[in-house]
């Protein structure tokens, strides 16, 4: 029976696995990797169920608890950052269970799984800090050589200097520093480690937020301004943007016969010849856009003025009180973007452009630190929590410990 029940799991598996991209090739999104990870969730959350049952437990109920609370809260509002900390705790729940079933089932397909990710585990504690110090360094030259030498294009370089001079005093500090005087140091990695998990909280929920789907019933979609270059052109960054909303407005024309109307937001700046909302409109002219279906807004100076002033427009040309609106911008910036909708009170997710893969590391530490800097209160609790701690703790061994 249990052999049976694996083989049409199995059979059920690869038959969706064959008839996914057939079907997403049919669909004007035909993102069929998405539905591909879904599929071999559900498959694989099936078999995890019917080993729980042969063994007569029902443990599969605690990460399920956690999963819907990220779903709940998810669903309720994607644009909190809190729900990258909710995700996360559920992959930590959701493993240490199956580690714990593997450990009562020895199932076969779970060793292989745990062996796998076990090594790949061991190999980041073994040689993760310096694949990343490569990974930055390598990154580094690429963005300096490809975006120029700006303050901006330097965050990787710093971070990879500022890992190899930590690394570099941590090994011999052991033989130079008094007992005393490391546990004071130890400021540093736990503040390092802080980071890190609130780094990592935030790339999850961005990451997460790339698959906001909306459907084909929008009214408005905002597309976010940047930088023009010699005051006057759309650089391809912003390009980028435009076309991505273009794609969303043409598939939606082709589904509905209802296109949304096309608010290009963006004022300008000391630099700049013309708003950069100008610009854009040529821009979208230029790929066939009808010029009934384009708005301006040209008075914003950044991301939070765009989506005010963009939702004024939506509020004056919308014919009822409710409606339905998107934004567009670089993938990168689209979690913090729906921050700063929210915190204008405008009612739209996102959906981002690509980036070239080189520049994404760089444009997600600033995105990161501007995350930081719009928190930065709680931040400053939390460390001035970490290094009371850590001083209280430096004193005890100075005056106490020392001592003995």
């Amino acid at each position: 029976m249990g052999n049976y029940f694996i083989l049409v799991i199995g059979v059920i598996y690869l038959i969706g696995a064959f008839i996914i991209p057939k079907w997403r090739r049919k669909k004007i999104k035909q993102n069929w990797k998405f539905f591909e990870l879904l599929w071999f969730s559900i498959c694989f959350i099936c078999y995890v169920i019917y080993l729980e049952v042969q063994l007569h437990s029902f443990y599969f109920f605690i990460p399920s608890f956690f999963l819907l609370v990220f779903l709940f809260s998810y669903f309720k509002e994607k644009r909190r950052l809190i729900n990258g900390l909710l995700f996360n705790v559920f992959l930590v729940v959701g493993m240490t269970y199956l580690g714990v079933l593997v450990v009562r089932t020895t199932n076969p397909l779970l060793v292989v799984m745990a062996g796998i990710t076990g090594v790949f585990l061991l190999l980041s504690a073994l040689i993760g800090l310096y694949a990343l110090l490569v990974f930055l360094y390598w990154n580094a030259i690429v963005v300096l050589r490809k975006e120029g030498h700006s303050l901006a294009n330097l965050l990787t370089l710093l971070l990879a200097i500022g890992l190899t001079i930590f690394l570099i005093f941590s090994y011999f500090s052991t033989t130079i520093l008094p007992s005393w005087a490391m546990t004071l140091f130890g400021i540093l990695p736990m503040l390092m480690f802080y980071f890190f998990a609130v780094f990592y909280n935030f790339l999850t929920i961005s990451t997460i937020y790339q698959f906001n789907q909306p459907r084909y019933n929008q009214d408005f979609i905002i597309i976010l301004g940047s930088g023009l270059i010699d005051g006057k052109t759309v650089p391809p960054l912003l390009g980028n943007r435009i076309d991505k909303a273009i794609q969303f407005y043409q598939a939606q024309k082709s589904a509905t016969q209802m296109p949304p109307k096309l608010i290009m937001s963006g004022g300008k700046g000391d630099d700049e010849h013309l708003a950069e909302g100008a610009a854009m409109k040529a821009y979208a002219l230029e790929k066939g856009i009808p010029e009934q279906d384009i708005l301006v807004e040209a008075n914003s100076k950044n991301t939070l003025e765009n989506m005010k002033f963009s939702k004024e427009i939506i509020e004056k040309s919308s014919e009822s009180s409710t409606y339905r609106a998107i934004f567009t911008t670089n993938n990168f910036h689209l979690f913090r973007a729906g921050l700063f909708a929210k915190m204008a009170h405008l009612n739209a997710n996102g959906i981002g452009a690509k980036t070239a893969f080189y520049f994404l590391p760089n444009a997600f530490l600033r995105e990161f630190i501007a995350i930081v800097v719009m928190r930065k209160r709680r931040h400053l609790i939390v460390c001035g929590i970490i290094v009371a701690a850590i001083i209280a703790l430096t004193l005890f061994d100075y005056f106490f410990v020392g001592l003995v």
